[in-house]
């Protein structure tokens, strides 16, 4: 914990840190790295059967010499089959981090999913993401559940050409499958991401492409096996306008093509807006409100969303200035035991001094964590 007054650690107490936080983290890597663990370990039952994904009390960690940086800190929210559900937030709430522990792509052994769980439903069977093993993960990773990530120069490798890259996902996941083969279905899939000379793309090297279509080449490669579940972080943040378009409406079409669900992280109200069936609001780790995209945006709950809405330029009405929301995001080391967006709020009440404001349901599909409705909740 770092000194109240000037925000310092001795290094005696940062040897204190890291000497207990390499004791959890140990541990949770000798789970992790277990083989041959019988599967029945790993399967669980949804509450939902018509959920590709449902997260449950999840909590994120990354173990700091500074602390304990809780990144997700006890979300739940469902990811129905078909749907695209939109997650959105501010950097640094916690959003990316709640895709990687979704993947098992958390940077270890710093970084960990503490407790929770993360159903996944592979059609015949659900497996919880949050307890499994690296040996069992690498086989659903690709074939039921893929990412299409944010920087795709980054994430393509720069050393192979693009038929090479798309070709190991499938080689990987259907062993046996003649090269020919394996081949004709890549092209079909560079065709299908909307790449026009899919055949000459096939032989290029990723500097070759513009980043719409290296993006486009990263969608290939995420829909290789046709999988259950996609998360989208941020699909569209380094391309221009037009382009951003384009690869949405792409992922909106391919999405009804092969019937599986959209996990969308982003921070633009705007591509909320068109492509999300359900919308999750997150702050500093946490969702503050939940909900269908039309009750998200017609009514908006919690502070938070509303300043959200409020900051975002409308077509056709003149301002002056765009509306920002006053002061921080709190240090994620200490976390106060109240509401994280109190010190922010131009709405707070007195009671908003108590502890942190526990989930209310405004509908049966709109839920807001937040005091101005506790009345309703008393009166219920």
């Amino acid at each position: 914990m770092a000194h109240k007054d000037n925000g310092y650690l001795s290094a005696k107490e940062s040897r204190r840190i890291s000497r207990e936080n390499k004791k959890v983290t140990d541990k949770l890597e000798k789970q992790y790295r277990r083989k041959n663990v019988p599967e029945d370990e790993f399967l669980t039952k949804l509450d939902n059967p018509d959920n590709a994904l449902e997260v449950r009390d999840l909590h994120t960690y990354f173990f700091t010499d500074m602390g304990v940086v809780k990144s997700v800190d006890g979300i739940s929210f469902d990811v129905p089959i078909g749907k695209t559900v939109g997650i959105v937030g501010e950097s640094g709430c916690g959003k990316s981090v709640t895709s990687l522990s979704i993947m098992q792509l958390l940077q270890r052994p710093q970084g960990q999913i503490v407790s929770g769980e993360i159903r996944l439903n592979t059609g015949d069977k659900v497996y919880d993401i949050a307890k499994i093993n690296a040996q069992t993960v690498q086989k659903l990773r690709g074939r039921y559940m893929s990412m299409i990530f944010q920087e795709p120069m980054t994430s393509l490798n720069p050393v192979f050409r693009i038929g090479d890259q798309v070709d190991e996902v499938l080689q990987l996941h259907f062993p046996g499958v003649p090269l020919d083969q394996i081949k004709a279905r890549t092209i079909e899939l560079l065709n299908m991401a909307g790449i026009a000379n899919a055949e000459g793309v096939y032989r290029m090297f990723p500097h070759e492409l513009s980043g719409g279509m290296r993006q486009r080449v990263m969608i290939a490669i995420a829909l290789a096996c046709s999988p259950r579940l996609i998360i989208a972080d941020e699909p569209t943040t380094a391309l221009d306008v037009t382009i951003q378009a384009q690869i949405l409406d792409l992922l909106r079409n391919l999405k009804d093509k092969i019937n599986s669900s959209i996990m969308l992280i982003t921070h633009d109200l705007g591509v909320i807006a068109e492509m999300a069936d359900y919308v999750v609001v997150m702050y500093s780790g946490r969702i503050v409100e939940q909900g269908t995209a039309e009750e998200i945006f017609a009514h908006p709950a919690h502070p938070y969303t509303i300043g959200l809405m409020a900051s975002k330029p409308v077509v056709g009405k003149k301002i002056d200035k765009l509306y920002s929301i006053p002061g921080k995001v709190p240090n994620p080391v200490n976390m106060p035991d109240y509401c994280y967006f109190r010190d922010r709020c131009e709405m707070k009440l007195d009671r908003c001094n108590g502890e942190y404001p526990c989930e209310i349901n405004i509908s049966p599909t709109h839920k807001v964590s937040c005091y101005r409705f506790y009345d309703k909740k008393e009166g219920e």
